[in-house]
């Protein structure tokens, strides 16, 4: 009986992951790209960077599984700004949202009026602090940044496509994603699709459309009250 609660505690961990973990790659190429050689690549989108304060786009996003036939796919919206402010919609209606604002993020489940609590600070477990980098990753203001948290495995053209394979540096986020990949439309650069592919052999693709870099948003946007209805927990509290 432990060892069953065990496993679908580590279970219902890492389907807590993939969702959060599915918004920060989103952004990780968020960035625009203007040539073909690698470290050209890599040296042009670190430097368009800097001109990055925000980033918006819908996506439908198709999850393949193990166990299923037929594969899941579910709209949806993502919203970023710097420093750090990310809002991660899934589903019309909103069935899971992920919003990261100063110290903390809620992954908050409207139709459950449920909510889960996660530190954001230099005091949270390292664990989460190895998969919450990923967010710093994917705008770094130089190469040497980003290669601390992602070795670039590839990058080559396909149909229309700069496609990027990346991989996580550290141990425990290899663990849950061993393989990101990136597309990028050759004609203007812009972040068409990101790929997750997770230790169990399962996959969660994003295609993105009408994307916007440097719209105005909100900053309330990205800021949630729990309502006194709400349940709300933290699965990371000692």
């Amino acid at each position: 009986m432990v060892s069953l609660r065990s496993s679908l505690a580590a279970a219902g961990k890492i389907r807590r992951w993939r969702i959060i973990a599915v918004g920060l790659i989103a952004l990780a190429a968020a960035g625009n790209l203007f040539s073909a050689g690698v470290d050209a690549v890599l040296d042009d989108w670190f430097a368009a960077q800097k001109e990055l304060r925000s980033w918006s786009a819908d996506f439908t996003q198709t999850r393949t599984l193990p166990a299923l036939t037929q594969p899941l796919v579910t709209p949806g919206h993502v919203d970023f700004a710097l420093p750090g402010d990310f809002r991660w919609a899934l589903g019309r209606p909103e069935r899971t949202i992920a919003l990261g604002h100063g110290p903390e993020m809620f992954v908050v489940y409207p139709l459950l009026k449920r909510a889960e609590r996660y530190p954001l600070g230099p005091d949270a477990p390292k664990q989460w602090r190895d998969m919450m980098s990923l967010l710093q990753a994917g705008f770094p203001r130089t190469r040497q940044e980003f290669e601390v948290q992602f070795q670039v495995l590839s990058v080559t053209e396909t149909n229309g496509h700069w496609r990027l394979a990346l991989q996580p540096r550290s141990a425990f986020a290899r663990q849950m994603m061993p393989d990101l990949r990136l597309g990028l439309a050759t004609n203007n650069f812009s972040l068409t699709s990101t790929e997750l592919v997770f230790m169990d052999g399962s996959r969660m693709r994003n295609d993105f459309t009408n994307a916007v870099m440097n719209p105005a948003l909100d900053g309330k946007l990205f800021r949630w009250q729990p309502p006194a209805d709400y349940k709300v927990t933290s699965p990371l509290a000692k």
